[in-house]
């Protein structure tokens, strides 16, 4: 790719908040440098509203960080390339930071399919890449990658055994379900299972003495939601379960509408959280999936400076016009990220990939908003998974499952 054509496509977006130093630069050493972290963001094209989540949550990271010192001593500074939501981008990107930016240290893209992109060139190359969203556990091969949110390395068991133990607990738990699945990977593999591993959604809910009344699979950038709302609303399930993306399970239920149907419950696997709360009644007891949500409950069982993180982030996102602009799971999973390089090069004591790597394989890192992480090669380095289920309640999206670590009960139906 040209020069000109790479600079026409991205912009460098530098996050400055950095101290002046107070000792000079000694002549030809790295030791006043500041650090520099490069990532490509999806801030234009399809992703470009969770992208931009990312680059705020990103950079109320940075400025913190140098705000307490830097790191190892220096102050930090990110330069991030727009991919522009597109995957064949973000690998020449990838190798452009590298090899052209000369960063220092890697922080991964938004959405599955640009990580393993990133990921293949973060091999080639040897450095460490946290990552903020890739789940596909079986996909992601490489030793040094380290996801920020994790599902365990089985997210097609997790997900549907933690879903049904949850709405086992109701009164009147459902009985009947239609599944509607995406054929984008991370959404049909937690259906479907992926390889030889076969178990999912279907396999589970039918263990369990579940009936599944529909199971429609469709492909992503689906615009005719009509023939699968009449399915689902002939069938009459106790829950739709719609494994999707985005505005997928938005698009499905105001078809249902069209129609004069709400689905008794709804699960819905990856949404856009502020959309899904925008339908108002039709999704009131709406479920979901959630590493973290801004309960008082939990920001309280948090500590330290959650509170602050929460909020300033709020104020952050309102300002930039970001629609739903709460501390959740993108955002947690962004932290997380940073929380895992930064204690890799904490814990290496310099700027070395292989002793980075190595350092978060031994020792771990410790995270604001999911605890002390782990990391096992074995298991392409997911740790034990802090996923739960959150429900809309009163118009907010509230953890309710585990019960541990919930802020509110699960309600049924008809609560």
């Amino acid at each position: 790719m040209r020069r000109s054509v790479v600079s026409a496509l991205t912009a460098a977006v530098l996050v400055a908040a950095m101290a002046a130093c107070s000792t000079k630069q000694d002549d030809g050493g790295d030791e006043q440098k500041p650090i520099v972290v490069g990532s490509t963001l999806s801030l234009t094209g399809a992703f470009a509203a969770t992208g931009l989540i990312h680059k705020i949550a990103g950079e109320q990271y940075i400025e913190r960080l140098n705000a307490s010192g830097g790191l190892l001593g220096r102050q930090v500074t990110w330069t991030v390339l727009d991919d522009q939501s597109d995957t064949s981008k973000v690998g020449p990107l990838y190798e452009q930071l590298i090899t052209q930016n000369k960063v220092d240290l890697l922080m991964g893209p938004y959405a599955t399919p640009n990580i393993l992109a990133a990921m293949a060139v973060a091999e080639r190359q040897g450095y460490v890449l946290p990552q903020h969203t890739a789940v596909l556990a079986p996909q992601l091969t490489y030793s040094c990658q380290f996801p920020a949110w994790s599902i365990g390395p089985t997210p097609n068991q997790f997900i549907p055994n933690l879903l049904f133990d949850a709405v086992a607990t109701l009164p009147n738990p459902p009985k009947k379900l239609a599944v509607l699945t995406s054929q984008s990977g991370s959404a049909a593999f937690v259906t479907d299972g992926l390889g030889d591993d076969k178990t999912g959604v279907l396999t589970i809910a039918r263990d369990r003495g579940l009936e599944v009344v529909v199971d429609r699979h469709y492909p992503p950038g689906t615009t005719d939601w009509a023939g699968m709302a009449a399915e689902v609303r002939d069938a009459k399930p106790d829950l739709l379960i719609s494994n999707s993306l985005g505005v997928d399970t938005v698009n499905a239920l105001n078809a249902m509408k069209q129609l004069g149907y709400t689905p008794p419950m709804v699960f819905s696997l990856f949404p856009a959280p502020g959309p899904l709360l925008g339908l108002g009644a039709a999704t009131e007891g709406a479920l979901s999936v959630s590493i973290f949500e801004p309960n008082k409950t939990l920001v309280d069982k948090v500590g330290g400076d959650a509170q602050k993180i929460v909020d300033d982030f709020k104020a952050r996102a309102t300002a930039q016009k970001v629609a739903f602009p709460i501390f959740e799971t993108q955002a947690a999973a962004s932290w997380n990220a940073w929380d895992i390089l930064v204690s890799g090069v904490k814990g290496a004591g310099k700027i070395d990939q292989k002793a980075i790597c190595d350092s978060l394989h031994a020792t771990g890192a410790e995270t604001t908003f999911s605890g002390r992480l782990t990391f096992d090669p074995k298991v392409n380095n997911f740790w034990p998974t802090t996923l739960g289920i959150k429900q809309i309640q009163n118009g907010e999206w509230v953890m309710v499952w585990p019960q541990d670590r919930a802020a509110a009960p699960i309600k049924g139906a008809s609560s």
